[in-house]
C-alpha cells in the first residue's frame, strides 16, 4: 500500500468524513484513513478541506489522523475468479474475511476479490505481430464448464503491436501473458487482472436494437409484461408483495448467462436465504448448481450505509466486464430504495440542500446513471452482449407516488408493479396486470410471432382487452350483482376468472409449473382464447353459460398448467363445444 499522506481527519460525521490540510487530493479518490486504513472515498473538495465518504465503519476514528492517499479511484478487480464468489459492496470476498475476522468483519481488513495464487488453464488468442486495441482478446481461459473468461486488453488501450505472447500452460493472475508496444515504442504487459473505476461505465462501439426477450418461466412476465435482453425494469411494491421472491425466480430460471444478484441493503435473514438457497439450486439449462454462473453481492441493512451506495456500481461494473466477452447479465438490485434511502442520509450528513421527501437534488441523475449501463452492446471486440437490469423499489406503505417509484418510471422501460390485495389472496406472482406495462412488446412481438406460428399478437392483444372489460364489468356487478349481466358478459368474467388461475398464478414449489417454457405458454395463452371465441359463439346461439361451465374440459384448462404437455386440450376443447352446440340446436 502507498503511504501518501493527503490530509487529516477534522471531523467525523457517521460514514462521514471532513479532512483538513489536504494537499494533493483527487476528486473520487481511494483512500485510508488512519492507522487502521479504513476504507473510504473523496466526494468533495474545497481548498484545504475534503469531504470524505467512508466504506467501514467509524468507530475509532479521531480528529488529526493521518488520510493516506492511493492515487487510484474506487475501482473493482477483473479477472478469473469471479463467478460463484460472494462479496460485500465493495467487493471484499466474504468467504475470505470470515476466514480472518470470523462472523463479523473486523475493522480496516481485507482481501483480495480473486484469488492470485490458483492456476488458470490459460490458451492464447493474440500471437507476435498481431496489433491489439481496447478490448482486444489476449487469450482464453476456461473459468467452469459453463463459463469462458476471455483475457481482454483494459477498454482504454491504445493501439498496439504484440511483441509476445505466452504459450499455453497453468498460469495464475498475475502471470504476464502479453507484452506489446504502441507507436512510440513504449511498451505495456498485459495480466488477466484489470481494474476498473465503478462508476464509469465501460465503452462500447454502439448499442444495437433490442428484439429478443429475456425468458423467465413466468407467465405473466413473459407473456403480458415481457422484457428484452439488455433491457430495464422496475418491482415496485410493499412489504409483503413478494419482490425479492420474484427476483429469485427470475434468477433461478431466466436464460442469461450470467446472474449478478445485488442485496443492496436488504435485512439480513433474506440475504441469508439467497446464501443458503442459490449453491443448492440446479441450473435447468445445464443441470448443474446454480452458482456456477452467479455472482452475489451481500450488502446487509447493519453494513456501512456508504458501502449500500457503492453496492449497486460494484456489480454493474462486473456485468459490463462480461458482457464486454459476448455474455447476456441480469442484475437484481434488491433493492433501489435502500440505495436511495443511502443517498439521502448521506446527503444529509453532508449538510447538502435536500429535495423532495429529503431526498438529494441528484437522485434522478443517480437513478438514471445507473439504468443507463444496460442495453444490448456491439462490443469493442466485436462481440456482442446485454446488461438487463431488474430493480426492486420498496415504496413505504405501497405509495408508488413516492420519488423513488417515480423517478424510476421515468428511465425504465418495463413496470411489474406488485399488489397487496394478490399477495394477500396468496396470488404469486403478485404482479398487477392493471398496474404494469412493458414497452418492449413491440420490439419482442417478432421473436414470439415466430415461436407462435403468428397467433402470440393476437391472443396476447385479446386477452389484455378481456381484462380491461372485466374492471368495467366488476363495477357493475358490484353495483348490481352479477345476475342483472347477460350470459355474454358473465362469459368474459368466467374467462378472465380462468385465465388468473390457470395461467397467470404459479406455483414455484411444484416441480411443472415453477418454470414454464416458452412453447407451452404459447399454448396455454391460446387455448385460453380459443376458450373465450368458441364459448362465445355458442352463448350467442342459445346455449346457456351454465351449461358451458359444466363442461369437463374447463376444470381441466384450469388445472392444465400442471401438464407438461397441452397440446390435447386443444383439440377436446373443440371437439366439447361442437357437442354442447349440437345437443341444444
Amino acid at each position: 500500500m502507498q503511504k501518501r499522506i493527503i490530509g487529516q481527519i477534522k471531523r467525523v460525521n457517521g460514514p462521514v468524513v471532513t479532512a483538513k490540510n489536504v494537499v494533493d487530493a483527487k476528486m473520487m479518490e481511494l483512500v485510508y484513513l488512519s492507522d487502521a486504513h479504513l476504507i473510504g472515498e473523496v466526494v468533495k473538495l474545497n481548498g484545504s478541506q475534503a469531504t470524505v465518504q467512508v466504506y467501514e465503519d467509524v468507530t475509532g476514528l479521531t480528529p488529526g489522523d493521518n488520510i493516506y492517499g492511493s492515487n487510484n479511484p474506487l475501482s473493482v478487480e477483473l479477472g478469473p475468479g469471479l463467478i460463484g464468489s460472494i462479496y460485500d459492496g465493495i467487493q471484499r470476498p466474504l468467504e475470505q474475511l470470515k476466514v480472518l475476522s470470523g462472523d463479523f468483519i473486523d475493522r480496516g481488513i481485507s482481501a483480495s476479490p480473486i484469488s492470485h495464487i490458483k492456476e488458470w488453464e490459460y490458451e492464447p488468442v493474440c500471437k507476435e505481430g498481431d496489433v491489439i486495441t481496447g478490448g482486444s482478446i489476449l487469450g482464453k481461459v476456461k473459468e467452469n464448464d459453463n463459463i469462458t473468461h476471455l483475457i481482454m486488453a483494459s477498454p482504454n488501450t491504445e493501439e498496439m503491436t504484440v511483441t509476445f505472447s505466452e504459450k499455453a500452460g497453468n498460469y495464475n493472475v498475475d502471470k504476464v501473458v502479453v507484452k506489446a508496444v504502441d507507436v512510440h515504442k513504449n511498451e505495456k504487459s498485459f495480466t488477466m487482472v484489470q481494474h476498473w473505476p465503478i462508476r464509469t461505465p465501460r465503452p462500447v462501439k454502439d448499442r444495437k436494437p433490442l428484439k429478443n426477450p429475456l425468458i423467465t418461466g413466468q407467465r405473466v412476465i413473459d407473456t403480458l409484461f415481457p422484457l428484452s435482453k439488455g433491457g430495464t425494469v422496475a418491482i415496485p411494491g410493499g412489504f409483503g408483495t413478494g419482490k425479492t421472491m420474484t427476483q429469485h425466480s427470475i434468477a433461478s430460471w431466466c436464460d442469461a448467462d450470467i446472474i449478478i444478484y445485488i442485496g443492496c441493503g436488504e435485512r439480513g435473514n433474506e440475504m441469508t436465504e439467497v446464501l443458503r438457497e442459490f449453491p443448492t439450486l440446479i441450473d435447468p439449462r445445464t443441470g448443474r448448481s446454480l452458482m456456477e454462473r452467479t455472482v452475489l453481492i451481500a450488502n446487509t441493512s447493519n453494513m456501512p450505509v456508504s458501502a449500500r451506495e457503492a453496492s449497486i456500481y460494484t456489480g454493474i461494473s462486473m456485468a459490463e466486464y462480461y458482457r464486454d466477452m459476448g455474455y447476456h447479465i441480469a442484475i437484481m438490485a434488491d433493492s433501489t430504495s435502500r440505495w436511495a434511502e443511502a443517498l439521502r442520509e448521506l446527503g444529509g450528513r453532508m449538510e447538502e440542500m435536500p429535495a423532495e421527501e429529503g431526498f438529494p437534488a441528484y437522485l434522478p441523475t443517480r437513478i438514471a446513471e445507473f439504468y443507463e449501463r444496460a442495453g444490448l452492446m456491439n462490443n469493442l471486440n466485436d462481440t456482442v452482449g446485454s446488461v438487463s437490469v431488474i430493480g426492486a423499489v420498496s415504496p413505504p406503505g405501497g405509495d408508488f407516488s413516492e420519488p423513488v417509484t417515480q423517478h424510476t418510471k421515468r428511465f425504465v422501460r418495463c413496470f411489474w408493479g406488485l399488489d397487496k390485495g394478490l399477495a394477500s389472496a396468496r396470488h404469486y406472482p403478485a404482479i398487477s396486470w392493471l398496474n404494469s406495462y412493458s414497452e418492449y412488446t413491440d420490439e419482442v412481438k417478432d421473436w414470439w410471432d415466430d415461436k407462435s406460428n403468428g397467433s402470440w399478437t393476437i391472443d396476447r392483444q385479446k386477452i389484455m382487452e378481456l381484462l380491461q372489460k372485466e374492471v368495467r364489468l366488476q363495477q357493475v356487478v358490484k353495483l348490481v350483482g352479477p345476475d342483472a349481466l347477460p350470459d355474454s358478459q358473465n362469459f368474459i368474467l368466467e374467462v378472465c376468472n380462468v385465465f388468473k388461475i390457470a395461467f397467470l398464478q404459479q406455483n414455484a414449489f411444484d416441480e411443472i409449473d415453477k418454470y414454464c417454457p416458452v412453447e407451452k405458454q404459447v399454448k396455454m395463452l391460446h387455448i385460453i382464447v380459443m376458450y373465450y371465441e368458441l364459448g362465445s359463439n355458442i352463448i350467442k346461439n342459445g346455449v346457456t353459460l351454465v351449461k358451458v361451465r359444466r363442461l369437463k374440459v374447463v376444470q381441466d384448462i384450469i388445472k392444465m398448467k400442471y401438464l407438461e404437455d397441452v397440446s390435447p386440450l386443444e383439440a377436446r376443447l373443440e371437439r366439447s363445444m361442437k357437442h354442447l352446440e349440437a345437443i341444444y340446436e
